[in-house]
């Protein structure tokens, strides 16, 4: 029981990855990943969402019509981005300020909604908790991953420190848009370079 409850994590991390593998929740992965920090705050919000949505349309699921499911789930998700925004505002209003446009999107991300509709209605609640702890954390992964690389190569610098010489010219593109476009491009082709590598 234990191991198959670790797969159900280790399943959200990396097997089925938000957006390395199914490629969802493009657009705030794209618009939030220009720095690192940028990208892990927005992986955190979306991932405190995932794991409060997912316990709690699985604590109600019984409660819920089949004909209003996904207008209640819609509800329930918007109400902890309410939540989340707010104390997003209060306690980081620096990172709030810079990803706020996006937060009101966690709503609308069809990871959230997905894992909502496919698996927390169907499972028990700890699964439902342990499966949105998976999803969230795969995706806060793969933000801090393009946000570091798009950091690194854009900015010089890492969560904010520089880590190469005054005289060293970054490649600002990359913390354009196009440059978001580009390294997510090849961060998957790489993947499944390694994948088949791997297969071979």
């Amino acid at each position: 029981m234990a191991k198959s409850r670790l797969s159900i994590v280790i399943n959200g991390l990396v097997k089925e990855n938000p957006v390395f593998v199914l490629l969802l929740g493009l657009c705030p992965t794209l618009g939030t990943t220009t720095s690192a920090i940028n990208g892990m705050s927005m992986g955190l919000a979306t991932t405190a969402v995932l794991v409060c949505s997912n316990f709690l349309i699985s604590s109600v699921k019984k409660f819920i019509p089949d004909k209003v499911r996904i207008p209640a789930f819609i509800m329930v998700i918007a109400s902890l981005v309410t939540v989340v925004q707010m104390m997003m505002e209060a306690y980081t209003p620096g990172i709030y300020k810079v990803l706020g446009l996006f937060i009101p999107l966690i709503v609308v991300n069809c990871i959230v909604l997905g894992r909502a509709e496919s698996f927390a209605s169907k499972n028990g609640v700890f699964d439902s908790l342990l499966d949105g702890l998976g999803s969230g954390l795969g995706f806060t992964l793969a933000l801090t991953i393009l946000g570091s690389i798009r950091e690194i190569l854009g900015n010089g610098s890492f969560f904010n420190i520089a880590i190469f010489p005054a005289s060293w010219q970054p490649a600002l593109i990359f913390i354009l848009p196009p440059g978001g476009f580009m390294t997510i491009a090849f961060v998957i082709a790489f993947q499944n370079y390694l994948k088949q590598k791997k297969e071979a």
